[in-house]
């Protein structure tokens, strides 16, 4: 089972940001007209997270008041809930306060950072390994505390660096910086104390132990700490997070067409198809499932099948390095042999409702969307959302999908 929690450290009293965080948590400063944590939320939606406890310290009350807002501005349905620290804990002490709502593995991130790399790596656990951190190279690390690596096995943690520490020059220092998103296994918690600093307590001991591992990473890293970077992150971070998208249909394109497709058991995939998802996604592209799932309407199986079977497929496309971000689907039909399914509906296909849905939960621009599917019904439904469409006679659908990705750009700037 992939990761399906995430903590996001949302406590810190924002100092070098002035009165601006006086009244406001740094998470919750609008930038590109959302707050600074909504953007961060929407990003670990899109990899099957269910489930956010933010770890919280200064102006929790103002946290908590804004949690239904929060909530309305995610593009999936997501759980959010607080944990919120007694006294002020640091890093290490807010996830001691929380042990008791953390899974067996998490995602941890910080509040204020926002680095646009790939989290497919760090969902799925791995035996005898208590960590791994997303990991970015610096041309100039001086604002941050440094990692080292063997290999993928993290050995130490350098504090910020002073003058004189060799590669620096003028006050520009290059290294490698921890990137603010970790994923913890629980028994990190039992390293902690009450009050203790997660980089300075925690994370060397797990390094010293051989338990850490990093993953370098390349892609867009912003840390809204400081006034510059903030004022960065409003010009920049709206348009670094708007990404193409492509849709798939289902049944023929993911998925062998066996007929009516609703368990594990029946589920083929097509070849190329996971590769696919994982080329747009590494293309920094959402990647989006819409069918028609008439098989309910007919009684063959029911909505909660249809559930499962697309958490599995997600599961598969996490393990294979992609992710489907969102799915659609429609189990109503006008000859239904259910009664309670049986009306025509504005999501099925060749209707646009699915992809409309989409296009507007996750704010996307339809004329950098494509859909790929194998019936005309598919085509049409796309040319109604304004999507372009292309017909998959069969085949590798990596290879199908390849030039289309290539014929929309490769996606946001990184």
């Amino acid at each position: 089972m992939t990761i399906r929690q995430c903590a996001v450290l949302v406590g810190g009293l924002g100092t070098r940001l002035g009165p601006i965080t006086a009244t406001t948590p740094k998470p919750l400063l609008t930038v590109g007209g959302r707050p600074f944590l909504a953007w961060l939320l929407r990003e670990v939606a899109r990899y099957g997270i269910t489930d956010v406890l933010l770890l919280t310290g200064h102006l929790s009350e103002v946290l908590q008041a804004g949690l239904q807002d929060l909530r309305g501005r995610l593009p999936r349905a997501v759980t959010v809930a607080t944990s919120e620290e007694p006294v002020r804990a640091g890093t290490g002490g807010a996830l001691h306060h929380a042990r008791e709502h953390l899974h067996d593995n998490f995602l941890l991130l910080n509040g204020d950072s926002l680095f646009d790399c790939d989290l497919a790596p760090l969902l799925v656990p791995e035996p005898g390994v208590m960590g791994r951190l997303a990991l970015r190279r610096l041309r100039d690390a001086s604002r941050y505390g440094m990692v080292e690596l063997d290999g993928d096995r993290v050995t130490a943690f350098r504090e910020r660096p002073v003058s004189g520490l060799p590669g620096e020059t003028q006050g520009v220092c290059a290294g490698l910086i921890n990137g603010g998103i970790y994923r913890l296994d629980r028994r990190v918690v039992d390293r902690t104390t009450a009050v203790c600093s997660l980089e300075r307590d925690v994370l060397p001991d797990l390094a010293r132990d051989g338990l850490l591992r990093g993953t370098e990473s390349t892609g867009w890293f912003i840390d809204i700490g400081v006034p510059p970077d903030l004022e960065r992150a409003q010009a920049e971070l709206p348009r670094r997070l708007a990404r193409p998208a492509l849709f798939l249909d289902r049944d023929g394109v993911c998925n062998i067409d066996h007929g009516w497709v609703g368990t594990r058991d029946r589920f083929e995939w097509v070849p190329g198809a996971k590769a696919a998802i994982r080329l747009a996604h590494a293309r920094g592209w959402h990647v989006f499932v819409v069918t028609n799932q008439s098989g309910v309407a007919r009684g063959l199986y029911d909505e909660a099948a249809v559930h499962d079977l697309h958490r599995w497929m997600l599961e598969e496309a996490l393990r294979a390095g992609g992710t489907i971000d969102d799915v659609r689907y429609c189990p109503f039909h006008p000859e239904a042999a259910v009664p309670a399914y049986r009306r025509s509906s504005s999501w099925r296909k060749p209707q646009p409702g699915m992809i409309l849905d989409l296009l507007r939960a996750w704010d996307l621009d339809p004329g950098r969307c494509v859909l790929v599917g194998d019936q005309a019904t598919d085509m049409a439904a796309a040319a109604a959302a304004g999507v372009a469409g292309h017909l998959f006679p069969g085949g590798d659908l990596a290879e199908f999908v390849r030039p289309i990705l290539d014929g929309h750009g490769a996606g946001p700037p990184l």
